[in-house]
């Protein structure tokens, strides 16, 4: 496949991935286009989480979608390890950041990466 054709169904999963975690109650779901950067990923997908059970329950919906779109995950981890503040989870193409309202707001992923594009952005908000 493509890049451009490879860009665009990842372009079409990040979006359905925000939409899966807006539907499951995460706030500031933001979905950001990296691939003109010439980042490590093409698409960065970031949402607040209400508490540790809140995440760890997303994390297993992250999967199921995974496994439904034929997505790998690649790495999964705890920032900092351990802690239940701040989840990444590397599906490739695509990164989600999973991440409480105090962790989000003092790394500020979006502003830190401004120049990415900007392509999904939840009606909620905390």
């Amino acid at each position: 496949m493509d890049d451009t054709l490879r860009i665009e169904a990842l372009h079409s999963k990040a979006v359905d991935l925000g939409k899966l975690l807006e539907d499951h109650r995460c706030n500031d779901v933001v979905v950001m286009d990296m691939s003109p950067l010439d980042y490590w990923t093409d698409f960065f997908v970031i949402a607040t989480v209400m508490s540790d059970t809140h995440l760890r329950g997303l994390q297993r919906y992250i999967k199921d979608f995974a496994v439904e779109k034929d997505l790998e995950i690649l790495h999964r981890s705890r920032k900092p390890e351990g802690s239940d503040e701040w989840c990444l989870i590397d599906l490739g193409g695509i990164v989600v950041h999973l991440m409480t309202e105090r962790t989000r707001s003092f790394f500020e992923l979006e502003r830190l990466w401004s120049a990415a594009l900007l392509i999904y952005q939840s009606s909620k908000s905390s």
